[in-house]
């Protein structure tokens, strides 16, 4: 019996993507703690994220941009949380497919391994 190799992701690979996902969680988190403007601004920002989790991603998009939009800050500092915001959407749907080809990745094997005992029984 030919067994297929499973691919699973480097090291090297799962670090980059761990890191990126933290810059760009680190670059929101600064970009919202001082961001300038009314306390209601930033309380409007911060629970976007959670939204987005939670399964309200188109909605959670559409306001985050509405927010950026009718925010009444500088252009540049608007610029930076928008690239930010887009970064870390990005980061996050690399985050959750590495993470689920890692869990795939297990179950090919586990599949694999008891096929392997059951082929190795002795009949009955």
């Amino acid at each position: 019996m030919q067994t297929t190799p499973i691919r699973k992701d480097t090291n090297a690979w799962k670090m980059q993507v761990w890191v990126w996902f933290g810059i760009a969680v680190s670059l929101c988190a600064c970009g919202l703690a001082w961001l300038p403007g009314q306390d209601l601004d930033r309380a409007f920002m911060v629970p976007m994220w959670g939204l987005v989790v939670w399964g309200g991603f188109a909605l959670a998009m559409a306001l985050t941009a509405w927010g950026l939009w009718r925010m009444d800050v500088n252009p540049t500092y608007k610029a930076f949380l928008g690239v930010s915001w887009l970064f870390l959407i990005s980061a996050v749907f690399t985050l959750a497919k590495t993470l689920r080809d890692a869990h795939e990745a297990l179950l090919s094997e586990a599949r694999a391994q008891g096929t392997a005992m059951r082929a190795e029984r002795p009949a009955a």
